[in-house]
């Protein structure tokens, strides 16, 4: 839970939110964006309340668009974060002070509550941080490099990452982390930046080729011929049958 966003608003479900890892690739880095709490002493995912008249999809749906102005983007709720330990009175406390908030102890935020993990893969350069109101600012981290996080939300990353790396083997990626055109390189260094590990080349090629879903473009005429790779895209179509579908693509 972050935010506090319009606390104590009476559209707002008390003790539930949602949190949203939106992970982004850059430089051959997979990167996470987060807020910087107003007293510069922690970060914290993008996230907030959910109002009475609202799903949880479009919860995390607003959330993701009011921090980087992105609708349509694939996101894939991941886990129910509700440990009583998250809910310490030291905890909320320290929330408070780094977010600069005024809230009594009364108030239904020192109760218990539980967040709902969801995770969004989006286009680096197409992202436009924006802070909330209860941030200095919005930036993006990389994902090795992690700064101190308020409460769980370490933990919440970790698990959106382990259960990202389940997804790879039934889900495709890369949609929206990269361009509408690129190299088997590009797409094969997002897997292998998420799985944290190498992939053998040809077989990678060989099975992203037999899912259907990329569609073989010109020759890149960046050097020799010989050398020049191929260009794809994705075939939307054939990408979003087989997100809905699955696939057995294990790596």
């Amino acid at each position: 839970m972050n935010p506090l966003e319009e606390m104590g608003g009476e559209n707002y479900l008390p003790g539930v939110s949602v949190d949203n890892v939106i992970f982004g690739f850059h430089d051959n880095q997979l990167k996470v964006l987060l807020l910087e709490s107003k007293n510069g002493s922690h970060w914290m995912l993008p996230g907030g309340y959910i109002q009475k008249d609202e799903s949880l999809d479009t919860a995390a749906s607003r959330v993701l668009l009011d921090r980087t102005g992105l609708k349509k983007v694939f996101l894939q709720q991941f886990h129910v974060f509700g440990d009583p330990s998250r809910s310490k009175e030291s905890l909320i406390k320290g929330a408070i002070k780094s977010l600069q908030i005024d809230v009594a102890k009364t108030h239904w935020f020192f109760n218990r509550f539980i967040t709902i993990g969801y995770y969004a893969l989006v286009e680096f350069e197409k992202v436009i941080p924006v802070p909330d109101k209860h941030s200095t600012s919005c930036a993006w981290k990389d994902i090795d490099k992690l700064p101190p996080l308020i409460f769980d939300h370490h933990e919440i990353i970790d698990r959106a990452l382990v259960d990202m790396r389940h997804h790879l083997n039934y889900q495709p990626i890369g949609y929206n982390l990269l361009p509408r055109e690129f190299t088997m390189k590009n797409l094969q260094s997002i897997y292998e930046t998420i799985l944290g590990r190498k992939l053998d080349r040809s077989n990678f090629t060989r099975k992203m080729l037999a899912s259907g879903i990329l569609d073989k473009k010109e020759k890149l005429y960046t050097g020799g011929a010989h050398k020049a790779p191929f260009l794809y895209s994705f075939n939307k179509q054939e990408y979003f049958k087989v997100l809905k579908e699955g696939f057995n693509n294990e790596f």
